[in-house]
This record gives C-alpha cells, sequence and structure tokens, in this order.
C-alpha cells in the first residue's frame, strides 16, 4: 500500500494514500462512497453551507472548547475570537484546518 503519514508535533495527524486505495478500504469496510467523478461532478452548494459567523455554534455543537479549538488549528485562541464574531476572515489554510476540524465539508474547496 503507498501510504504517506504527515505528523504534526511528533504525532501521526494525516494518513495519505492514491483514491483507488482508499475506495478498496472503503468498500472492504463496507461504507458506500461516491466515486471521485461523482464528486467532481455535484453542484456546488454554497448557499447551503454555513457561514464563517457560524464556528461558534459549530464549535459548541461539538463540544469543543475555543482555546482547543484554536490549538488544533494552530491559531491562537484571541485569532479564533476574532473570526467567530466576524472581525477576520480566516485565510485558505486556517478555513481548511477549521473544515477538517468541525466537519464541514464545503470550506475545504476554498482555496
Amino acid at each position: 500500500m503507498d501510504l504517506q503519514v504527515i505528523s504534526r508535533d511528533g504525532e501521526p495527524e494525516y494518513a495519505v494514500l492514491p483514491w483507488a486505495q482508499y475506495q478498496a478500504l472503503l468498500k472492504a469496510a463496507g461504507v458506500a462512497r461516491p466515486s471521485a467523478s461523482a464528486a467532481a461532478a455535484a453542484p456546488s452548494a454554497s448557499a447551503e453551507l454555513p457561514g464563517f459567523d457560524q464556528v461558534a455554534a459549530l464549535r459548541q455543537a461539538k463540544g469543543l472548547e475555543p482555546a482547543s479549538l484554536a490549538r488544533s488549528v494552530g491559531i491562537s485562541p484571541s485569532y479564533l475570537e476574532l473570526i467567530e464574531n466576524g472581525t477576520r476572515e480566516p485565510d485558505a489554510a486556517i478555513k481548511r484546518s477549521l473544515a477538517w476540524h468541525l466537519g464541514v465539508a464545503g470550506w475545504r474547496g476554498d482555496s
């Protein structure tokens, strides 16, 4: 298996593998996922995505403390507060990290 492990602070954080191998793992686990072409063909529903003004609500719904989410994203708690109250718009890297930690798939494509 062609696997790449990406670490942060000396701990494994991500595992990257070819799409076909990922699909095979999903199939073996009995999890149905759309193919890459189906996912790419899906219309962009940005109107249905939560805005960054909803970060606080999403964070609270997941039971995350502000300092914990900020640390996971790689920003300061004060910067997270600025994002949550609409004072700052996060850059693409922070958007992707927030998307990962809050489970908002549509934010990941904003780069």
